[in-house]
């Protein structure tokens, strides 16, 4: 039997060191662990449906103003105005479908990488995320840590330096997307370096409201948000890809 000096000091010592699981975040090993981590952070808190005005300024300085909706996991529309255009963007079952004038007039498969990392990652069950993620062909057995804009951050993708590989980066203590490298469609050779910046907190969860895209370094293009709106009401039909409908929601 131990003497009571020792038992006393056993329990001194106990309560001055709590377990590590009780203070301390266990870091993730891999890419499949750290969405795990997303998903059951924010599960049952984070918005599912999402509204928001965004001020779109494309690669040649242009200036549009895009409606966006978006309900998780996996359906986003994009309306261009003007609304009687009836020009606008769906995605939805990893695919893409575009109206003009009410028509459709293009289809194909796509996986929305922006959409699965920085909404769909918290509605869907981890390993969808990691499927659609692997089929992206992110390297999800590759994670190291660094620092991004004053912050912890996870990288996913690629080892400590490397910064052309296929990646993306995840804030280590929000655990909310902030940034991907990815090679351009148009060109394999260039980087698309893609910045979700601005976050707000946003009805159990977080929003970023600027978006930037880089190519090579150099800016391409910006997204502002403004007037989001969260669990809102959002009628399905907006989201069926076999006709337009009207953005009901649309002020």
């Amino acid at each position: 039997m131990l003497s009571l000096p020792l038992v006393l000091s056993g329990l001194a010592l106990s309560l001055a060191t709590p377990p590590a699981s009780a203070s301390e975040p266990i870091d993730p090993r891999d890419g499949g662990e750290l969405i795990a981590l997303m998903h059951d952070r924010y599960a049952d808190t984070w918005y599912r449906t999402l509204t928001f005005v965004q001020r779109t300024t494309l690669s040649d300085g242009s200036v549009q103003t895009w409606y966006e909706a978006i309900a998780t996991p996996g359906r986003l529309r994009i309306d261009v105005a003007p609304l009687d255009s009836m020009h606008a963007l769906l995605f939805r079952n990893d695919s893409i479908y575009e109206f003009r004038a009410g028509k459709l007039v293009r289809s194909d498969a796509q996986i929305h990488p922006l959409m699965v990392l920085g909404f769909d990652v918290y509605a869907q069950p981890a390993d969808e995320t990691v499927r659609k993620l692997t089929t992206l062909g992110f390297d999800l057995s590759k994670l190291h840590e660094t620092t991004w804009q004053g912050r912890a951050t996870y990288v996913v993708g690629a080892e400590q330096g490397d910064s052309s590989s296929r990646q993306f980066w995840i804030d280590k203590e929000r655990l909310y997307f902030v940034r991907s490298i990815e090679p351009s469609r148009r060109d394999p050779a260039a980087r698309v370096d893609t910045r979700f910046e601005k976050y707000i907190p946003m009805a159990g969860g977080w929003l970023e409201t600027e978006v930037l895209f880089l190519v090579d370094g150099a800016q391409r293009g910006k997204e502002e948000y403004s007037d989001p709106q969260a669990n809102v009401t959002l009628d399905p039909a907006i989201f069926e890809a076999g006709k337009w409908t009207a953005p009901g929601w649309v002020r």
